[in-house]
């Protein structure tokens, strides 16, 4: 799908010289999920790569896990009154057998920071929900010197970010530091589903031997969605929030917050860095 970057008419002054031209600001619409037919959210978003992004939102919530639970994902043509396909409506089917989740408009979901759930609960619900349990088999092994090379990495991928400077990224890179997937979006947390949903779909979940980078801060949100996909590493380039770290040490993650050069905090998980010295500590 096209619409990632739009252009608007923006007056411009520097210097106190004043101009008028068009700038290019990144896409943000509303993607309705439906699952079986049935609205079961909305999410703000960059449009592409729409599929993988309701996909990655379904393992996010526990309801799917596995390629094969998934029979179709379609635009829903006539989504609107008129009977117009507006490209904004996603239908998720899914396999026959795979369980459906009783889908109210008060669901009982913990994916956002105002679901109304908060600490233990919500620790709780992430790790019996999961059914790709953080892994050590063998343990993914890290160092400094790889964590720190990889934001110059991800911010060279950043294709739509330096025509607008507007979107978050996420990138999935292996235990090596190759970089194995980006996406962007305006909401990091979307970003982060895209790279899910992908996997999911090429059968390449759980992504246990995967590091997650992400450009902002690391929410419970993203920690948990990281979870639910298996990745033992989640870095960031700002600071994660407290909740995050909770879960992260209730799972087994590994977190790692401002990933700035040779500088970082690990927050939870830090039996899989490989250090020559520990002189420092404490």
């Amino acid at each position: 799908m096209g619409r990632v970057t739009e252009r608007r008419r923006t007056l411009r002054i520097r210097d106190g010289a004043v101009s008028s031209r068009p700038d290019t600001l990144v896409a943000e619409e509303p993607l309705e999920i439906r699952l079986n037919g049935r609205p079961l959210a909305i999410t703000m978003r960059t449009p592409g790569d729409d599929f993988a992004l309701a996909a990655g939102f379904l393992v996010s919530e526990g309801v799917i896990a596995e390629k094969d639970e998934v029979q179709s994902i379609v635009y829903c043509a006539g989504a609107t009154a008129e009977g117009v396909n507006t490209y904004n409506v996603v239908d998720v089917k899914l396999a026959p057998g795979v369980p459906v989740p009783d889908i109210t408009l008060e669901r009982n979901v913990y994916t956002t920071s105002s679901c109304g759930l908060c600490g233990k609960a919500s620790l709780d619900a992430v790790r019996t929900t999961t059914r790709h349990p953080v892994a050590d088999a063998p343990p993914v092994r890290i160092t400094p010197e790889l964590l720190s090379a990889l934001p110059d990495r991800l911010r060279a991928s950043q294709r739509v970010f330096d025509r607008t400077g507007g979107l978050h990224a996420a990138a999935l890179f292996s235990e090596e530091g190759e970089l194995l997937d980006v996406r962007e979006d305006v909401g990091r947390h979307n970003a982060v589903d895209k790279l899910v949903g992908r996997a999911l779909t090429d059968g390449r979940l759980p992504l246990s031997r995967a590091v997650l980078l992400v450009s902002g801060r690391a929410s419970f949100e993203l920690a948990q969605k990281a979870v639910m996909a298996g990745i033992p590493v989640l870095a960031a380039v700002s600071a994660p929030s407290s909740l995050a770290v909770d879960l992260a040490a209730e799972t087994g993650l590994t977190l790692v917050g401002f990933l700035r050069g040779p500088s970082m905090n690990v927050y939870a998980g830090e039996h899989r860095f490989a250090l020559e010295a520990t002189a420092g500590r404490g």
